[in-house]
């Protein structure tokens, strides 16, 4: 996109150019020389400087002196209508360059509106991923939670179920089946702590990618509404 600020003698350069080349000095024209030099300039900038250079270099242009050509009065009727025609060439030249300008100055004003509801369209992008990566963290909290109290109930049944089989264990001596049942029921008990363990891992990690993916999508919106004052800015 054209943005980039030109200065009067960058401008004033390119016009003295176009004019010693005998070529229509326009805002196109002075736009697309500069450009070849790796400058691309707003044209609403150009027209500014441009219009200050034609002000001290080009001048109105003086009408053919009238003079009486030494022919029949036909030939100088002729030559009247000759004389009128080249007159008003200057000025209807003028006028051409000035409608010129004009559209130019059209044309980037239609190229910063598009450019404008472009960076509006991708902040509303950016704000809907931003509300389904929250929704989705929220979501992620209430699994969470869920776990953790599922977790804290197991915890509590795996100690009583300890503490039962410890009492029916004092209470039946000698009795090697019921000893080794105990024991199976407690590697049982401490796979399932570890099983949920593992989840509460999980879904805590699943936590943390949530927030990263939410703190990158917060920097992204500010960098994009940042770029949408400068473009506003700039216009």
């Amino acid at each position: 996109m054209a943005g980039e600020q030109v200065t009067f003698d960058q401008v004033a350069a390119v016009a003295s150019g176009l004019q010693d080349a005998g070529q229509p000095v326009t805002v196109e024209a002075v736009r697309a020389a500069l450009a070849d030099d790796g400058i691309d300039a707003a044209a609403n900038g150009i027209y500014k400087h441009l219009a200050e250079w034609r002000a001290d270099h080009e001048k109105a242009p003086e009408p053919p002196r009238a003079e009486l050509p030494p022919a029949l009065l036909a030939d100088l009727a002729d030559w009247a209508r000759r004389y009128a025609q080249d007159a008003g060439a200057a000025d209807r030249d003028a006028l051409a360059r000035a409608d010129s300008d004009m559209q130019a100055l059209l044309d980037a004003g239609n190229e910063l509106e598009a450019a404008r509801d472009d960076l509006t369209a991708q902040v509303a992008g950016i704000s809907g991923e931003r509300d389904d990566a929250l929704a989705s963290l929220a979501e992620r909290d209430d699994v969470i939670e869920r776990l953790t109290a599922e977790l804290a109930n197991a915890r509590q049944v795996a100690m009583d179920a300890l503490v039962g089989k410890a009492k029916d264990q004092l209470a039946i001596e000698g009795k090697d089946a019921q000893i080794a049942d105990l024991r199976a029921q407690i590697e049982r008990n401490v796979a399932a702590q570890a099983a949920l363990s593992d989840a509460r891992l999980t879904a805590q990690m699943e936590l943390v990618g949530a927030t990263t993916a939410r703190d990158s999508l917060a920097a992204e919106l500010r960098d994009v509404r940042a770029l949408l004052d400068a473009q506003r800015n700039k216009r």
